[in-house]
């Protein structure tokens, strides 16, 4: 099957890079998977992508079954880059249509239903504010405000890590064999 993999990580020395986006990588080719990676950051430094690099973008999510998204958390958001991507490439017309109810109201029909997708966001905060205090708002935003639109209600998967910065290799290690394992069930 063909995977694309969107890291959206300025650093290459990173969790999401060097850990979650490297795992994915090396789990997806040694099962001969067919792998192409967009990195945001070494692609598009100012966020404007052009006619071309949209082009590329949408043939490219077109033509793959599976999607992985790596992100980190800025500011209760994905980074700017994932962001513009999002605006960019998950278009009215390629990514989803609206469907009129009445002249005022309508909803949202998703294009891009048939593709399984796994985002993977890493937190400098622990889970109990985030989760709590915070109502988990980066998650919910996303899948209710981007994911729906584009994919379908309760049509993708999303796995948090906290404190990234601050736990022990040994959690890293934990963190990375659950993105293996997620990788392998999907290749099942």
């Amino acid at each position: 099957m063909n995977n694309l993999i969107i890291i959206a990580h300025p650093d290459k020395s990173s969790f999401c890079y060097n850990g979650i986006f490297n795992t994915i990588k090396v789990t997806l080719n040694s099962k001969n998977e067919t792998v192409h990676i967009i990195d945001l950051y070494q692609e598009n430094v100012n966020f404007n992508f052009g006619v071309d690099k949209i082009k590329e973008y949408k043939d490219l999510i077109t033509w793959t079954d599976r999607i992985y998204i790596i992100s980190p958390v800025w500011w209760f958001r994905t980074t700017p880059a994932l962001e513009s991507f999002f605006d960019q490439i998950f278009t009215p017309g390629f990514a989803y249509n609206f469907i009129p109810i009445s002249k005022l109201y309508g909803y949202p029909k998703p294009l891009l239903s048939h593709k399984k997708v796994r985002t993977y966001l890493t937190h400098g905060a622990p889970g109990l504010p985030v989760l709590f205090l915070y109502l988990n708002s980066v998650k919910l935003r996303l899948i209710m405000g981007v994911y729906s639109f584009v994919f379908g209600w309760f049509k993708t998967k999303t796995r948090q890590f906290w404190s990234v910065p601050f736990v022990s290799q040994e959690k890293r290690a934990t963190y990375l064999k659950s993105v293996e394992k997620d990788v392998l069930n999907d290749i099942k």
